[in-house]
């Protein structure tokens, strides 16, 4: 199994940063690629056999995809500002350019697909917000590419995390072809901090522990969850951040929960080892 944690370097060719693909995790389905680009700044690509999401995380772009230009989108100069990002769909088989107008952070998601759907533009209010959790479990959920839209593999998915706070929690799991209870997905998650000289803590394991890792994730980091349960906390003074992307063989994300934390989930029960 390769390491779960790819750290961002210092922009290489193109502004590229970090990379996951899927033939360094080891898997079939999910890739992703960080870049930082600065204003003025072009990167051209071609989708080829994958669908692609373009996430701008912060910043200012124009894009242009197969000849359709989404020109200057972008709002926000920084994750952990309380709204939804732009992002763009790309079919398989296109070609993309996305132009820096600004200092801008560009999440490249991909995964296999045909070339079903067209191009579109993903705006704010496109994104379906939520908050989940309660207590020292909340988090804000922001749904960018989620299964009721269009798309043949990709699921994305951005989680602000409060400092305190844990998220992905009560831990849940999605690593077996099994519907209707459970699906296959391949998983990373793209780590910000704040402030960005902080961590957060990432478990990845399985219900055996033949997987069982506990991680000090810093800021620009990506972790790979090839398997298991997958919980993050947020230490208190630093917020979190990540942006996930998820694949597998059928485009629905069906989870199983740790039956040791499941009754986290109800608010009148009370814990396993306490008798009144």
């Amino acid at each position: 199994m390769p390491d779960l944690i790819v750290k961002a370097g210092a922009p290489g060719k193109d502004g590229l940063v970090a990379a996951v693909s899927k033939e360094s995790a080891g898997w079939k389905y999910v890739g992703f690629e960080v870049y930082q680009l600065q204003a003025g700044e072009l990167l051209t690509r071609s989708a080829e056999g994958n669908e692609v999401c373009l996430v701008l995380l912060s910043g200012k772009a124009d894009v242009k995809v197969d000849g359709e230009v989404f020109a200057d989108i972008g709002e926000r100069m920084s994750v952990f500002e309380d709204m939804p990002p732009y992002a763009v769909y790309v079919p398989a088989g296109g070609q993309y350019e996305v132009t820096a107008l600004t200092e801008l952070e560009l999440g490249v998601c991909l995964a296999p697909a045909t070339g079903k759907y067209p191009p579109r533009l993903i705006t704010p209010s496109d994104a379906v917000s939520e908050d989940r959790g309660s207590g020292s479990m909340s988090r804000r959920v922001v749904n960018i590419l989620p299964e009721q839209s269009e798309a043949e593999s990709l699921l994305v998915v951005e989680v602000r995390t409060s400092g305190g706070n844990w998220s992905s929690y009560p831990p849940h799991k999605h690593d077996q072809d099994n519907l209707p209870a459970e699906s296959y997905l391949e998983e990373t998650y793209y780590h910000r901090v704040n402030p960005a000289h902080g961590f957060v803590v990432q478990r990845v394991y399985s219900d055996d522990r033949s997987l069982d890792e506990t991680m000090a994730v810093t800021d620009r980091c990506i972790v790979l969850v090839p398997e298991g349960y997958h919980p993050v906390s947020a230490p208190p003074g630093y917020d979190s951040y990540y942006l996930n992307v998820m694949a597998g063989p059928v485009r629905t994300w069906v989870f199983h929960n740790d039956p040791e934390h499941e009754w986290l989930f109800g608010a009148q029960q009370q814990r396993p080892d306490k008798q009144e």
